[in-house]
């Protein structure tokens, strides 16, 4: 029992909660749009229409943060948990007409752009799934219940990122630019997911937090909102569900097909320089295309067969051979890199080799001669390096010479102490000394 009360303590909403009419005031000043924010919208808009279209995240970000279309989500949201029907209204009027600015601003952009290729940003926001749901409806709770509190604090810019209302917008603007329908109503079924389950959020907290009602309510008007927002769930979880189920099972196929070609070929030393896969059309396919390796028709429908095996079903295996213009030019782009690779690690052993030798035939003549000139003052200069000695038996023999020139002569004793301290110094062996 004090487990479950100390529970409750930690998770109570209630402890720095603003003033709810403070609170209502906030929301019914963002759900308003006036010049201003419709200003914002329209830049917003813009500005993460050039980042789509550039493929720069940041920019998009930035888009997210400054866009004001959080206010009539939260407020429809605010407005059914206290059953405010006209701020309900106001609120969707608002959202339907930031919605429709939007979608012209980022028709126009896309329409006028050059630049119409789908970027990576751009496929992003083309297929939701139940994830985006549960993004939508957790960012969306911590977005409302920032907003209840006294201290507003950092969630909110976090939460217009995460939620990224924006984004898909823009992409529906790109699919209508473009006439590409299917990003059109991929990216407007994102948008429908973030603002309905944000607004769900924000009923759900305001119900939690016990809002006082405008007005009473019959029992079958609460049933009303109920049975609403019941629909809409459906309306948006089935969809949503189900492209997640056929997200889930097409990355298991892309990870058989890849085990797949892993394991039959790249094991065996059979080299891929052309992999491409169609698992969304009718007729699945993997096509591939080898450096050297050309297989026969026999040892194709082998490999089909083999597919079963790896849990790739109703898909169609099609080595290229030399079929296309593609893939001749990546062979030959793939070889002329092995051969100039090949020259270059060539040419490296043999600098390395030159360098081994230079550096074994390299000695420190200066230091030694300052030391020479202290320990043999006569000594007026001399030469030092290895030489190889071939004999009658055709073996050779490396042997360190050094030729010295005094003022005169050194005697035996002298010269082999020259000789000794030489060994020493540079741990050799043996050295021979000659005097000019």
């Amino acid at each position: 029992m004090t487990m479950i009360k100390t529970f409750s303590r930690l998770f109570n909403l209630h402890e720095g909660e603003d003033d709810r009419s403070k609170t209502l005031e906030i929301i019914k000043q963002n759900v308003n749009f006036n010049g201003s924010n419709l200003w914002i919208l329209a830049c917003a808009i813009i500005v993460a229409s050039v980042g789509l279209n550039v493929n720069s995240t940041a920019v998009v970000i930035g888009a997210m943060l400054i866009s004001p279309l959080m206010g009539p989500i939260v407020g429809a949201g605010f407005a059914l948990g206290v059953y405010d029907f006209d701020l309900l209204k106001k609120s969707l009027r608002n959202l339907a007409l930031s919605t429709l600015i939007g979608l012209v601003f980022s028709t126009l952009y896309f329409y006028i752009s050059p630049f119409k290729d789908v970027q990576s940003e751009i496929l992003a926001r083309t297929s939701p799934n139940i994830y985006d749901i549960l993004i939508a409806f957790f960012g969306g709770i911590v977005g409302v219940i920032a907003v209840t509190r006294v201290e507003k604090g950092n969630p909110i810019p976090g939460v217009a990122i995460a939620t990224a209302l924006m984004p898909p917008l823009c992409v529906a603007g790109f699919g209508l630019a473009t006439g590409n329908w299917s990003f059109f109503f991929g990216a407007i079924y994102l948008y429908s997911i973030n603002c309905v389950f944000i607004g769900i959020a924000t009923f759900l907290i305001i119900k939690y937090l016990k809002y006082p009602p405008k007005k009473q309510v019959d029992e079958r008007q609460q049933k009303q909102v109920r049975n609403m927002i019941t629909i809409l769930i459906l309306v948006m979880l089935v969809p949503s569900a189900y492209l997640a189920y056929s997200l889930y099972n097409e990355q298991q196929l892309k990870k058989n097909i890849d085990r797949f070609v892993n394991e039959e070929f790249v094991e065996n030393g059979y080299t891929v320089v052309y992999k491409k896969t169609d698992l969304k059309s009718a007729n699945k396919k993997i096509e591939l295309g080898f450096l050297t390796k050309r297989f026969d028709q026999k040892e194709i429908d082998l490999y089909n067969k083999k597919l079963k095996k790896y849990a790739v079903p109703n898909t169609k295996l099609v080595i290229l051979q030399d079929s296309t213009d593609r893939l001749l030019s990546l062979k030959g782009d793939i070889l002329n890199e092995i051969k100039g690779n090949q020259k270059v690690d060539d040419r490296d052993i043999r600098i390395a080799d030159l360098e081994s030798e230079i550096a074994l035939n390299r000695f420190d003549d200066l230091g030694i001669y300052k030391e020479s000139k202290i320990l043999f003052p006569s000594i007026l200069k001399f030469s030092i390096a290895n030489h190889n000695f071939l004999t009658k038996r055709d073996s050779v023999y490396k042997e360190t010479i050094v030729v010295i020139s005094s003022e005169k002569l050194l005697d035996q004793s002298e010269k082999l102490k020259f000789e000794n301290w030489l060994k020493e110094k540079l741990a050799l062996k043996r050295i021979k000394v000659l005097q000019e």
